[in-house]
């Protein structure tokens, strides 16, 4: 795995499970000493506020996107080594943000923590274009069904449209009677497998629960493989678990629609000889021109 540190996590379609994996993957991190940003870009349907217990008063990327916070007072310690900016819920404040300002509030981050995960919204417009370009690296989602690989389809094009690059393919909601399996998957799209995520009711049981799986859930076959993913990006070793099992016997849904109402007190042991990585984001923003001309030609695609 290369040396990156600022990644999207991106789908054209909702539902996924962008968001589940964006928090399991941060969370797998940071309980391996890795200090850790997740930031909710999606300016119109957040769904990260459940973190911070997010209220009309909360100060979030919406106030630091519209000059009138700074990313220090938006910012909230969620665990050891795990932090997250949370984007707002109000229509008001959405219509006084600028994304052009995320690239500063990454190179922000990025002085401080060793990963900064981008929770992108769906769907194309400039605001879910422009952090394809300006993450050093983007994390395509996908479930198996044959609408969701479409619109990776459509988000890997957007990604080079934008100056970005695909570092390759998480499967979500995987079963072994799969037409198609992730591998497949991967191949027609020409792009790496990096980890492939069963369909598992311990995603649901955790969001109810508060907790994120790999926390909550740690001997299920999900939290496994979101280890594993981790451990792809991080570059050590996932946590060696006997018989991991899976819970799917009511078939739900992981949709990263779901409403996370995460709590503070995930209370993992941190890594003291953690480093910092002071990495630089200049220069890796999509031109405005750029995303134009990739938003103009996906919605012509689809008319």
């Amino acid at each position: 795995m290369s040396e990156k540190t600022v990644y999207a996590i991106a789908s054209g379609k909702g539902g996924v499970g962008k968001t589940t994996t964006t928090v399991n993957l941060g969370t797998a991190l940071a309980k391996a000493g890795k200090r850790v940003a997740i930031v909710d870009v999606d300016l119109g349907m957040a769904n990260l506020g459940g973190f911070v217990n997010l209220d009309a008063e909360t100060t979030t990327l919406h106030d630091v996107l519209a000059g009138s916070a700074s990313v220090e007072e938006a910012t909230y310690p969620l665990a050891d080594n795990l932090v997250a900016l949370p984007s707002g819920n109000g229509l008001e404040g959405y219509a006084e943000t600028s994304i052009e300002g995320l690239k500063n509030v990454v190179n922000t981050l990025q002085s401080t923590v060793e990963y900064v995960f981008l929770d992108v919204g769906a769907g194309v417009s400039h605001e879910t274009v422009l952090p394809l370009g300006l993450a050093e690296s983007v994390i395509l989602i996908s479930t198996p069904e044959p609408t969701a690989v479409q619109d990776v389809t459509k988000t890997i094009e957007l990604t080079e449209r934008a100056g970005g690059a695909a570092e390759g393919l998480v499967v979500t909601r995987t079963r072994p009677d799969d037409i198609v399996s992730a591998e497949e998957i991967a191949t027609e799209l020409a792009v790496p497998l990096l980890g492939a995520i069963p369909e598992d009711n311990a995603v649901r049981k955790s969001v109810y629960a508060g907790k994120p799986t790999v926390v909550a859930e740690t001997e299920s076959a999900a939290a496994l493989a979101y280890e594993q993913l981790a451990a792809e990006i991080g570059g050590f070793e996932a946590p060696d678990r006997e018989g991991p099992t899976t819970d799917s016997e009511d078939d739900k849904d992981q949709d990263d629609d779901d409403d996370l109402t995460l709590e503070l007190d995930l209370d993992f042991e941190e890594d003291e000889d953690a480093s910092k990585s002071n990495g630089n984001a200049d220069g890796q923003a999509a031109s405005h021109s750029d995303v134009s001309s990739a938003i103009t030609e996906a919605e012509s695609e689809t008319e």
